[in-house]
């Protein structure tokens, strides 16, 4: 009887021209008893950084003496962007493909970024269940993502714990947004199409280590630990939102200064037609336009930077779904 055991890696994702391997490490947590496998990353956006730091404390408090199966934790993902503090990355290394998380399952003869999904993806595609954890802007509520209609993935989204879970259609039940924005491309959708349920929890606050959100992290990770019957105990019950992820969100019609609705908040229920802010020229304080909700349902995003160009997003509401 042993008590579990724990290993690191450090892996090459990739190179860089001068030839400076890009890596990163990989954490494996191997359980007494046999179970499932799963996958976690965080930072494949580098500027979302409350992921990392819920991983390093999910490694503090994971009990690997009750562990069964085993747990591949993957903290920053993307370490070129993590350096640069950025999104995507720069047009020097990846002109093809800026942003990692539009390009799984990876190619290992492709651009930069198709290399280090590659990379990766030999770790998660031998998972039984995929959390990828972002951080989205402190201008929205924190979520959770999975795709539409996969059970097994909705599940695990209940067990994250968060107040809001959004399903997402994905393939042919997606609107042109979607295929647009080349979301099929996504970690969590490659991980369906090999039949391996997967979740995106979005935590709120990127840049900045933000106390409730690490927390909310660590406790997710943990109560997905549970509900895959890795770790003893049961999921706490919890009253949930489930709405349909909306891609269409509420943008700016022009340029100019956005100031929203003093009386509103994330996570409320709004109505369509509900004033979210206007648009105005700041020289000549004209009104350029007066933003409303296109529908009814859950305020999940309302941006509080001034400054817009036309097309930026101003606010995203989630449609209530009651299954």
């Amino acid at each position: 009887m042993t008590d579990g055991t724990h290993t690191m890696e450090e892996v090459t994702l990739a190179r860089l021209p001068s030839g400076v391997a890009l890596s990163t490490t990989i954490h494996t947590y191997v359980g007494d008893e046999d179970g499932p496998t799963l996958y976690v990353q965080a930072a494949q956006h580098g500027r979302e950084i409350n992921g990392t730091e819920a991983l390093r404390r999910f490694h503090d408090r994971l009990p690997l003496e009750s562990l069964s199966g085993t747990v591949v934790a993957v903290p920053v993902a993307n370490p070129l962007t993590f350096d640069l503090v950025s999104y995507v990355t720069p047009e020097e290394f990846d002109s093809v493909n800026p942003n990692m998380n539009r390009v799984w399952p990876g190619n290992e003869s492709g651009s930069l970024h198709q290399r280090m999904a590659a990379r990766l993806w030999e770790e998660a595609s031998r998972a039984d269940a995929i959390v990828d954890l972002h951080t989205g802007s402190p201008d929205m509520q924190t979520h959770v993502v999975y795709r539409e209609g996969d059970e097994r993935a909705r599940q695990l989204a209940r067990a994250f714990g968060t107040d809001l879970l959004l399903s997402e259609q994905a393939d042919d039940d997606a609107d042109d947004e979607w295929h647009q924005r080349a979301f099929s491309g996504k970690l969590r959708v490659a991980a369906a199409e090999e039949g391996i349920p997967s979740i995106t929890p979005e935590l709120s606050h990127k840049e900045h280590i933000l106390e409730t959100a690490v927390e909310t992290g660590v406790e997710g990770l943990l109560d997905v630990c549970r509900s895959l019957e890795m770790l003893p105990g049961e999921v706490p019950a919890r009253t949930q939102t489930v709405a349909r992820n909306h891609l269409g969100q509420v943008t700016a019609t022009d340029a100019g200064l956005f100031r929203a609705n003093p009386g509103l908040e994330v996570g409320e229920h709004v109505t369509e037609g509900t004033a979210l802010g206007t648009v105005y020229d700041p020289t000549t304080y004209e009104s350029l336009q007066e933003a409303s909700a296109d529908r009814d349902g859950i305020l999940y995003a309302l941006t509080q930077e001034a400054t817009v160009v036309g097309g930026d997003q101003l606010a995203s509401v989630a449609e209530i779904r009651d299954v």
